[in-house]
């Protein structure tokens, strides 16, 4: 079982790591590459790369022949999925074992197994490991479902048997919600998985997420590395895991620990794993599901335990036997993970697409930092939003969580809107930062959050603004000195988002004056190191960290970043406002749906479209009432932001 160089079959941050991963243990690397992702980072690191297809999933990183062409070309003799795409998919790793490829994970009847809720509960249950109440039956007829779920006894969950990530899952409470949840859940698991088959579990209230680690060899020899507890949760997708749990005792850890390995000796697992469990307010726990695969958040397991969990999956695929015991994992500390996204939390966490004008990821003791991203490099909307992790490791948890607040104001990341502020509100929380958090912790506490609804900029904000930009004007125009009052030629008119702010510059000494109606500011720019800038504020200096770009500015006040744009240039014309009747795209993405036809009468609020970028669905609806007269787009089409796709005539 022996390999030499190995095929990465994945992208971005995690493409990245594996690729670090592998050259450390000595072994040569090839990357795949979408055509979108021809210049990104994870490309330029691997000792050869292969263009797989075009930008879709696919045509590329979804599209196995082109994969196992790529290994067959470039001379690979072994295949790491990474997580998500193939990773877990049973007929992509019965090929690469019939092509001669090592396939750096479990063979594919486990991967079967445990990739399908129903067959992965049913081995549980024959097995011993305690399981959520429920249906896991193979009559799948919506009268037969109703009737299960009538005596599991409302809440209920129903959820995509081959699915994952918060897909093809509904909670429901009422009865009179059951039909159409189950059908929304299967339509969603038929899209998303290719398979309706749905199970029901009885509900379990805010819960904790608490999942553990395992190793496997090829000899049956098991062991697990402690927990992650990833309660905190958006839509059941993880935004924060930490190691270990807060809520875990060494003796309730030892029993959970004991279920994990007994779950993956009953598929006679093999490699590296996680068993995911739900634990209630009794110390009462559940199997949840088993990801075949390596995790999103493993480096906060590698940083308590010092392992490296992708050198030992190397090791454990090339037939060396696991040289650990359980009793020498020693935990060491405690380790927090963030999850940075490209999503903008003020517009329902809505996926976003631009270019990365600066990345400047925080280097400080216990920081590790696993990105994909880097300056110049265009965030499209093929993919999964996840631009980078955040890790924080320290001694105590107190310090761990300061220390991952503290790295995320200090990781500047413009250009493309993200998640940065969110995740330090969630981390300053004190139902986090007490250790209290479970499932619920986000719609409970996060519904109508400040961070979520940010008002308009404090006025040190714009004026800071007017300072940068007025500093990067090429041609900007002699200010009149203050005693003689402004010029025409002084006034600016900046916008943030959906907030306006118009501004007069005079000259004073060597500094700015800059005025609004109810306030006014002293500003002058001190000092300049590449795209930081130290300005003080009324004798108070700040470091800034903006990028300048004709009329836009984009920068990070305060850990808040924000985009800037002077729009004093602009002649002033009559065109069509909000409430115009033109509908148009949200963002990069593809059309999945069109709810009407040229020439119908819609009401204002009425659903139009659906959109799909990032792996989320977005409805585009009419903001006035009115006849379709232009229906630019067509189920399938692909659509770049604010292109027209349908505008509404009287």
């Amino acid at each position: 079982m022996s390999f030499h160089k190995v095929l990465i079959a994945n992208r971005g941050e995690i493409a990245v790591r594996l690729i670090h991963g592998a050259r450390q243990q000595g072994y040569q690397t090839v990357a795949v590459y979408s055509e979108s992702d021809a210049h990104a980072p994870h490309v330029a690191l691997a000792d050869e790369a292969i263009c797989i297809g075009a930008a879709d999933v696919q045509s590329s990183y979804l599209n196995p022949q082109a994969l196992l062409d790529a290994a067959r070309h470039s001379g690979a003799d072994a295949v790491h999925p990474g997580y998500g795409f193939l990773s877990e998919n049973a007929d992509f790793a019965r090929q690469c074992v019939q092509q001669q490829l090592t396939f750096i994970g479990p063979g594919a009847d486990a991967i079967e197994m445990m990739g399908n809720k129903r067959l992965a509960k049913l081995a549980m249950l024959d097995a011993g490991v305690p399981c959520i109440p429920g249906y896991q039956g193979q009559d799948q007829s919506d009268q037969r479902l109703m009737e299960e779920a009538r005596q599991i006894g409302l809440p209920v969950m129903v959820k995509a048997a081959a699915g994952g990530g918060g897909r093809g899952m509904r909670l429901v409470h009422h009865e009179s919600d059951l039909a159409q949840q189950i059908a929304s859940a299967r339509s969603e698991a038929l899209h998303g998985f290719g398979s309706d088959e749905l199970i029901l579990e009885k509900a379990l209230i805010a819960p904790r997420h608490i999942e553990f680690q395992i190793l496997a060899d090829a000899d049956g020899h098991c062991i697990h590395l402690a927990e992650r507890d990833c309660s905190v949760q958006r839509r059941h997708q993880k935004v924060l895991e930490e190691a270990p749990s807060p809520a875990v005792s060494p003796e309730l850890r030892r029993r959970m620990g004991q279920a994990a390995i007994l779950a993956a000796q009953s598929c006679q697992y093999q490699g590296a794993g996680t068993v995911e469990f739900l634990l209630d307010r009794d110390d009462h726990f559940y199997f949840l599901e088993m990801n075949t695969r390596l995790q999103v958040e493993h480096p906060v397991t590698e940083m308590i335990t010092g392992l490296d969990l992708v050198e030992w999956q190397l090791r454990i695929a090339a037939g060396e036997p696991l040289a650990l015991t359980q009793d020498q994992v020693r935990i060491q500390g405690h380790a927090i993970e963030a999850r940075l996204y490209a999503e903008d939390p003020s517009q329902q966490f809505r996926p976003q697409t631009g270019i990365v004008r600066l990345w400047q990821p925080c280097q400080a003791e216990g920081i590790r930092i696993d990105a994909g991203i880097d300056e110049g490099q265009t965030i499209g909307s093929h993919y999964d939003p996840m631009l980078a992790k955040l890790i924080a490791w320290a001694p105590d948890r107190a310090t761990a969580v300061r220390r991952l607040n503290r790295a995320l104001l200090d990781s500047p990341l413009l250009g493309v809107a993200n998640n940065r502020q969110f995740l330090s509100a969630l981390l300053c929380h004190p139902t986090f930062s007490s250790g209290q958090a479970n499932t619920s912790f986000i719609a409970d506490q996060f519904s109508d959050h400040p961070s979520l609804r940010p008002g308009p900029p404090p006025s040190r904000l714009w004026a800071i603004a007017a300072t940068l930009l007025w500093s990067a004007s090429d041609n900007r125009p002699a200010l009149a000195p203050l005693r003689h009052g402004s010029s025409p030629a002084s006034q600016y008119t900046l916008t943030v988002a959906d907030h306006r702010c118009t501004l007069t510059l005079s000259a004073e000494a060597d500094a700015l004056q800059i005025a609004s109606e109810d306030w006014q500011h002293r500003c002058r720019v001190v000092r300049q190191q590449h795209h930081r800038t130290l300005v003080e504020v009324d004798g108070v200096g700040l470091w800034i960290v903006a990028v300048c770009q004709s009329h836009q500015l984009w920068l990070d006040f305060h850990g808040q970043q924000v985009h800037v744009e002077s729009i004093s240039h602009r002649r002033r014309r009559s065109g069509p406002q909000q409430g115009d009747g033109e509908i148009r795209a949200l963002m990069d993405g593809c059309v999945q749906t069109v709810h009407v036809n040229l020439g119908d009468e819609v009401t204002q609020g009425q659903t139009l479209l659906m959109m799909e970028a990032m792996k989320m669905e977005m409805p585009l609806k009419a903001d006035r009432c009115g006849r379709v007269a232009q229906l630019q787009v067509k189920e399938g089409q692909q659509v770049t932001a604010r292109q027209l796709l349908v505008a509404i005539a009287d």
